[in-house]
């Protein structure tokens, strides 16, 4: 077994927090160069088209202090697609977003007549350099999708693992993600997963074999409210390291 994973974070509630009083502060680029000097592989975040929290000067910004290390979620819509095309992060990961969800609600439902859009926008942000993620459902056909469409990673929602209400059934649905991991290492897609991981539920899903990113946001954002981001980010890693 490999016995690295890689970490994204997520800090979307930095923003959140500075939102809700309408000031410069806490500072989006700060915490990014925080995390990424701690040992953070990835620095995550979400524009939405509410800009609830994020907003594209942010994204400027941390563009063009760490592109390589962004990893954009967002809608697959036109005008989203032009903002990834404007600032050129390293990796975006498309999102199915709907008006007044509190958070992102699942994994893209792609129908049929919607594949071939969605492909030429994937080609198109291939050929600017961007990878492409699809953020599915843990289903064998999403993960074959996202292949078929050309998609670089396959990002497994874990949102009905976290929310799992008994043992039972959180080893079913881990079965799930584990095999869904393993399809998308055959059809050569890097796999991550996230949504809902904290630090009570994600050692499991960090010890999936085919599993090679985890994107956590929200629990390491709250949980520095009580012993600082060194140290949040430290427990995070110190649980999904496979040792």
């Amino acid at each position: 077994m490999d016995m690295t994973i890689q970490l994204g974070v997520n800090i979307d509630h930095i923003a959140t927090l500075r939102q809700a009083r309408g000031e410069s502060y806490p500072d989006t680029l700060e915490a990014a160069r925080t995390l990424l000097a701690l040992g953070a592989d990835y620095i995550v975040i979400h524009v939405r088209h509410d800009r609830r929290h994020m907003q594209e000067t942010d994204l400027k910004r941390l563009c063009d202090a760490f592109a390589s290390k962004i990893h954009l979620e967002m809608a697959p819509s036109d005008d989203m697609i032009d903002l990834a095309l404007k600032h050129k992060p390293g990796s975006v990961c498309l999102v199915p977003e709907y008006p007044n969800e509190l958070t992102t609600s699942g994994g893209l439902k792609i129908e049929e007549k919607d594949k071939a859009d969605l492909k030429q926008k994937i080609n198109i942000l291939k050929k600017a350099g961007i990878r492409v993620s699809l953020f599915v459902d843990p289903k064998a056909n999403a993960v074959r999708t996202a292949y078929n469409l050309g998609a670089d990673i396959v990002e497994l929602c874990t949102k009905d693992y976290s929310k799992a209400k008994t043992e039972k059934q959180a080893q079913a649905l881990l079965s799930e993600l584990s095999l869904c991991s393993l399809l998308g290492r055959e059809l050569n897609l890097e796999v991550h997963s996230g949504h809902g991981l904290n630090y009570n539920n994600v050692r499991d899903v960090a010890l999936i074999d085919a599993m090679q990113c985890l994107n956590i946001g929200f629990s390491i954002i709250a949980r520095s409210v009580f012993v600082g981001l060194p140290q949040a980010l430290l427990e995070m890693r110190n649980l999904i390291n496979r040792e």
